[in-house]
């Protein structure tokens, strides 16, 4: 019986030790950046807006340019102090085509897509225009080197004397949430991510400048790279998603249920839309920026919001 004893001993420190090695050598999920490595945009067709940007009639809102793969690109730039503190700072993506345009106007609460809350509470506030858009060169990649022009336009936002690097933040809208989405999945530039409305997969959105029609057709690898419920588990910067009841939440619920990150939170909220959703969850993420609170935003299990 001793020996017996003896033998189920070692069998179970064995087994603990195939279990240690198994732990290991298992490897970890491959991340976007991993499985973009050597990839091209493998683009079916070219689209490219020539038109470039008009120049903001407002002082405080600037058209500048910022160093991007490509060669120069056109982007706007509000909130700059007069004096020479730095601040928290968020780059901007709009929806639709996620061109740059008028920001500048004001805007009613219920459809409020200029970001101006951040401005208003402080923050600059950074819309670059991304390739193939606004007169930058290159074509339309639907979420493929876009993306490395908003790191791009991350790291020159960040080297400017007014900006804390440490607070450099990304946010988007529709499919500016998408594209920011896939972005904080692909590199980990900011101190915090925010997404409202994203869609799981970009050919939701069909044909169209914002869709992924340039992509080739038959190119399902491709798609895969530039729909981010694949790569949920890339993200390593608190990311928040949040969309209205009235808007995609079918989008928001499906995300929910393939995420297991827990950097990355989705809500969506009772009484709001697609639209206006944003300033009052705009004003509630800069009161948080401000209070270098925004990784406790997900940590809730909710927000109530009123919606105009």
């Amino acid at each position: 019986m001793a020996g017996f004893g003896k033998t189920l001993l070692a069998l179970a420190a064995a087994a603990g030790l195939l279990g240690v090695a198994a732990a290991q050598t298992a490897t970890p999920p491959q991340t976007l950046a991993e499985a973009r490595a050597g990839k091209t945009p493998n683009l079916g067709t070219k689209a490219r807006q020539r038109d470039k940007p008009e120049t903001p009639p407002v002082s405080w809102m600037k058209l500048v340019s910022y160093p991007g793969p490509l060669g120069p690109m056109a982007a706007y730039l509000a909130g700059v102090p007069e004096t020479e503190e730095r601040r928290p700072a968020i780059l901007w993506i709009s929806g639709g085509n996620t061109a740059i345009g008028d920001f500048w106007s004001p805007q009613p609460r219920a459809n409020d897509q200029s970001a101006a809350a951040f401005r208003e509470a402080g923050m600059v506030v950074f819309y670059p225009a991304v390739r193939g858009l606004n007169g930058n060169p290159g074509q339309i990649e639907s979420y493929f080197g876009e993306l490395d022009d908003l790191v791009a336009a991350t790291r020159w936002l960040k080297a400017q004397p007014f900006v804390d690097p440490d607070k450099v933040y990304l946010g988007g809208h529709s499919s500016g949430g998408t594209m920011a989405l896939l972005a904080s999945e692909y590199a980990s530039e900011w101190a915090g991510v925010v997404a409202f409305g994203p869609v799981t997969d970009p050919q939701f959105y069909g044909e169209g400048l914002w869709g992924v029609q340039p992509v080739a057709a038959k190119d399902a690898a491709g798609q895969r790279l530039r729909a981010p419920i694949n790569w949920l588990s890339s993200i390593t910067a608190p990311t928040l998603v949040i969309e209205g009841r009235q808007g995609n939440a079918g989008e928001i619920a499906a995300f929910t249920k393939a995420n297991g990150n827990p950097k990355a939170r989705f809500h969506v909220v009772e009484g709001c839309s697609h639209f206006s959703i944003l300033r009052p969850a705009s004003e509630l993420v800069a009161a948080a920026i401000r209070d270098a609170s925004f990784a406790d935003l997900l940590k809730r299990d909710g927000f109530e919001l009123i919606c105009g």
